[in-house]
């Protein structure tokens, strides 16, 4: 008997797809809410009393003594680079930028050779003698620096050292080991210990560890101390006038720069700016090269807070 089977075929067209009902879209935050905007103009104002002194430092320096005065924000360059060339030779700016740069950059040298293997020592021990070393280097940043001035003053006369760019030498990097000794010991303490054990199973002894795992890693610690310092040094003028003294064979930029006050309070301030724009160039040109490495060291050390 053969059972008869029947397949029905639905040959109605497929309903369209209904969408869905959309919901509301949540709004996004607002871009510009009052206190954004609060922010953006503390900024601005920030900003502008930060670039208005460079502003008119610049401009001035091209300028006749008349338009300074007269007209003190308008870019008008009427003296060209006259007023330049008349304060380097009338103050002998050349002896004052070699002094500077002699006195800044060994200072410098002088200050990480004694700071890095110091940060060192203390990254790497512990116990009590270590934390009373880290606590005598900060004990530093409590002494005010007019306060030492006339002891340094004395220990010059007493070493024959007075009036020579030798003891500022000495002196200076002396006044930064506490900023340069902590905040170096804060990054070195961030290197892995693990880095350090293998150098040592290969055979590397301190000196070799310091030098190619220590050096490399912290080397945007050592880029902010460098910066800090070299401006520090560079625009040092009470040690500088007391110890090396006005004498324009040693003096250096910022002892020479007061010079230029005229009798009875005239002052003509388009030589003074003239002047003071040559002193900040060698600033400006280190933080040119340093910055990259110094915001590193900032970033590295908010991710790592």
């Amino acid at each position: 008997m053969a059972v008869a089977t029947s397949t029905t075929v639905d040959n109605r067209a497929p309903r369209p797809a209904v969408p869905a009902p959309r919901g509301r879209r949540r709004k996004g935050p607002n871009r510009f809410t009052p206190g954004l905007l609060g922010s953006y103009a503390l900024v601005l104002v920030y900003a502008l009393t930060l670039v208005l002194p460079l502003y008119w430092l610049f401009i001035s320096a091209f300028k006749s003594q008349l338009d300074a005065v007269d007209a003190p924000f308008a870019p008008t360059f009427s003296s060209g680079f006259d007023n330049l060339t008349r304060v380097w030779d009338l103050l002998n700016l050349g002896d004052a930028m070699v002094n500077s740069l002699y006195i800044t950059a060994a200072s410098l040298v002088v200050t990480l050779v004694i700071a890095i293997p110091a940060a060192y020592a203390l990254a790497r021990s512990q116990g009590r003698i270590a934390t009373l070393f880290e606590r005598i280097y900060a004990m530093g940043f409590l002494i005010p620096g007019f306060a030492a001035l006339v002891p340094t003053l004395l220990l010059a006369i007493q070493l024959g050292m007075f009036h020579t760019r030798e003891f500022m030498i000495l002196y200076l990097p002396a006044s930064a080991q506490p900023l340069a000794v902590i905040l170096l010991t804060q990054f070195m303490r961030t290197v892995p210990q693990e880095l350090e054990e293998s150098a040592t199973i290969d055979g590397a002894g301190r000196f070799r560890v310091l030098r190619s795992i220590y050096l490399p890693l912290t080397m945007p610690g050592i880029a902010t101390i460098s910066i800090l310092n070299f401006i520090s040094f560079w625009n040092d003028y009470l040690y500088t006038l007391v110890i090396v003294g006005p004498n324009a064979k040693v003096r250096t930029l910022q002892v020479a720069l007061p010079t230029l006050q005229g009798n009875q309070g005239i002052t003509d301030y388009a030589l003074v700016c003239a002047g003071t724009l040559i002193s900040v160039l060698p600033v400006f040109l280190v933080y040119a090269v340093l910055n990259r490495r110094m915001e590193n060291a900032l970033v590295q050390g908010a991710l790592k807070g």
